[in-house]
């Protein structure tokens, strides 16, 4: 996202006028949106509002209406579908100007919009209903452009306002989002027909016009000519210059791969939390700049913006020039309560009689001089989205500070909206957290059947997934699925031979830098062989133990490092197999590897469990049903030591099983989770078997 200050790229009209030809009026809306909220620079995730007046027939009496189609509560313009808006009468909108009882009473008004609604729409509307339905024309924007709030949270705000725009756009103070800041805008926009939308102080902007496409193209002008208006005033250097210089990009992505995990372990006591890294230069600017410690401390502007990213960032002490990682390491105790006891100390000086408890009180933003800036959230794409939320910020310092002098929201006005009461009830219905939100998870052999079945259950549950595997081509195809089904922020693939000091050290470093640290591990790569005795070559036998045995000992190793640097504890699970426990004929190689994986499990359990990480095994059995190894010639010798044809073998494995069942990687993967999961908190050391029942593979 570029900087407002710099000549960023202009803003690109897209509409589509024989597209738009092909849409009813609600359609042109919701074409309008996806088009705003597809640029950063024009509004942030979840941030703004569009709205239309339409004509339709009430469904009761048949006469013609005016609705209001609007963003219902909690959406995202850019990625939203019809039904996210909300619909409402215009009329009985109108009609509540009569039961309004004055500021004091704002949050009473929002409990008569369902009251309002047309033709039993479930979207629930949002706070910026009024501001929207009073406005007299048919067609509104509010959108939150970096551009526009550098103006809006400027000290001369209001005289930058006219000297930019004229008498085209007016202008409010700063005031919480209600039924009372609706009327005003609705009044401005009717006494100044020369007005195509107003700026709101410290917030963002609202326009107007009478089509969807003009409104468009008035939002996009108004947001250009802010952009403009700022590159060629902004005073230089931007942020006083620079007070540090950032280090070389590899050194940056070193201080994040040591500092993430412990910071990370610090701030998940209570809650799990997932990392975000930005080194952009947007960022690298703002935290080497001679201006941080003014202007960080000030917090941010917009209401979107602290919502996401808290009412201030911590700032930590490092110096890039001496590169003294450890000692900033030392420091990370104190500096963390120092920020929770601000936090509090916030809190109590700005609590209302009605005030929610208390939230998490660690930062979300942590700004490291030189290197860039950390987030952590309860999932990685809140972590991210929050990281762009402070670009923004960073991006409206740097704009309102260059023309002038940068002013933060007063500190009650923003603790009024972090613990407003609406907001408290909009978080209570949001869904409980998944069993395994916040956590992160590492699968190896994640390409093959039991790996990608064991990703997508653990990711169900809510786990970041990182799916590690030799074969490039096959981890590829499953990343895009998987990035099709659970989203691009909770799945990464890194291509890893397990056997490879090197491959797993830069693949723990890039999924460190990715998430943030680590919490499960399935180790699961793995190969299958079979051979008597006396043609077990020494290549054969190296192998199995290099993949198996030594491969597991690799990963778990490195597992080990970074999970007792979290000191959050953490899961293991190892995935072996019956022959593990009971010997077959012609395949020792591999059942004497996969014995030193049980066995490996067990002495990893003992040394885990004082820094409450937890080892575990599931063995599974004859799963061939989306495996590669079984796509191999490990089937064909398995179907002739069993004297049957390729075809047949899978019915023979069922007839041997005690319950008469195939198993599936699906089966094994219910049994990882369980051992991944909360479910099995005080289980270390432990076997599953997953082989649908195999007397001789009874563990003892």
């Amino acid at each position: 996202m570029p900087a407002v200050s710099s000549a960023p790229s202009r803003l690109v009209n897209a509409w589509d006028d024989a597209h738009a030809a092909t849409l009813d009026e609600p359609g042109r809306l919701l074409y309008r949106s996806n088009l705003l909220g597809s640029d950063l620079r024009i509004t942030n995730f979840g941030g703004g509002n569009t709205s239309a007046k339409v004509a339709a027939k009430d469904p009761l009496t048949g006469q013609d209406v005016t609705v209001l189609w609007v963003k219902g509560s909690g959406g995202d313009i850019g990625s939203m579908k019809r039904d996210g808006f909300a619909t409402l009468y215009l009329d009985k909108l109108n009609a509540l100007k009569g039961l309004y009882r004055g500021l004091a009473h704002e949050d009473e008004m929002v409990g008569y919009l369902p009251h309002c609604t047309f033709d039993l729409n479930p979207r629930a509307a949002s706070i910026d209903t009024p501001l929207h339905a009073f406005v007299p024309y048919e067609h509104v924007d509010h959108a939150h452009p970096d551009a526009v709030i550098a103006i809006a949270a400027a000290a001369r705000s209001e005289q930058l306002t006219r000297e930019i725009f004229g008498a085209e756009m007016g202008y409010l103070p700063w005031q919480r989002p209600g039924f009372d800041l609706g009327l005003k805008i609705g009044k401005l926009a009717a006494e100044h027909p020369e007005y195509v939308g107003v700026v709101l102080g410290g917030h963002g902007v609202f326009t107007w016009a009478r089509t969807s496409k003009a409104c468009y193209e008035t939002t996009l002008r108004i947001i250009q000519k802010a952009a403009d208006w700022l590159a060629a005033n902004e005073s230089k250097p931007v942020f006083r210059g620079a007070r540090c210089v950032a280090l070389p990009s590899a050194a940056r992505l070193d201080v994040a791969r040591r500092l993430m995990p412990e910071i990370r372990g610090r701030i998940s006591a209570d809650e799990k939390k997932v990392g975000h890294f930005v080194d952009s230069p947007e960022v690298l600017d703002f935290v080497n700049s001679t201006a941080l410690a003014e202007l960080a401390p000030l917090g941010t502007s917009c209401p979107d913006h602290f919502l996401r990213t808290k009412i201030r960032p911590l700032v930590l002490p490092f110096d890039p020039a001496n590169g003294d990682i450890d000692r900033l390491v030392a420091e990370l105790d104190p500096l963390l309560a120092a920020y929770r006891a601000d936090y509090a100390g916030y809190y109590e000086r700005c609590k209302r009689p009605n005030s929610p408890a208390m939230r998490d009180p660690n930062a979300v933003v942590y700004l490291v001089p030189g290197v860039g800036m950390m987030t952590f959230a309860k999932d990685k794409t809140t972590a991210r989205i929050s990281a762009e939320f402070y670009v923004n910020a960073i991006n409206v310092m740097r704009g309102a500070s260059g023309v002038d002098r940068y002013v933060g929201l007063p500190e009650q006005e923003a603790f009024d909206i972090e613990y407003w009461l609406l907001e408290e009830a909009k978080l209570q219905r949001m869904p409980k957290p998944k069993s395994l939100a916040g956590r992160v998870a590492l699968v190896t052999g994640g390409a093959g059947g039991i790996g990608q079945a064991t990703a997508a259950r653990l990711a169900a549950e809510g786990a970041a997934v990182v799916l590690a595997d030799i074969d490039a081509a096959a981890l590829d195809e499953a990343v895009t699925s998987f990035t099709r089904r659970f989203g691009k922020d909770n799945v990464a693939g890194v291509v890893m031979n397990v056997t490879d000091e090197a491959a797993i050290d830069r693949a723990f470093a890039e999924l460190v830098v990715r998430f943030g640290g680590l919490d499960i591990v399935v180790s699961n790569a793995g190969i299958a062989s079979a051979a008597a005795i006396e043609d077990t070559t020494l290549e054969l036998w190296d192998r199995n133990m290099s993949i198996l045995a030594t491969g597991y000992f690799l990963v778990s190793r490195a597992a080990f490092r970074l999970m007792k640097r979290q000191n959050s504890g953490g899961s293991i699970i190892f995935v072996a197999s019956k022959n593990g426990l009971a010997a077959s004929p012609g395949a020792s190689a591999y059942c004497s590897a996969k014995a030193a994986e049980i066995h490996l499990a067990r002495c990893l359990a003992l040394e885990g469990a004082p820094h409450g990480i937890r080892v575990n095994t599931v063995n599974p059995d004859a799963v061939l049903r989306g495996s590669r190894i079984w796509q191999g010639e490990w089937r064909a010798q398995r179907a002739a030591s069993n004297k049957v044809g390729v075809d047949d073998l899978e019915e023979v494995y069922r007839q041997r099983s005690m319950l008469k069942r195939s198993v599936l990687p699906e089966d094994v993967a219910e049994g990882i989770f369980w051992f991944a999961s909360d479910l099995s908190a005080k289980s270390t050391g432990n076997i599953i078997n997953v082989d649908a029942g195999n007397q001789i593979s009874f563990p003892r």
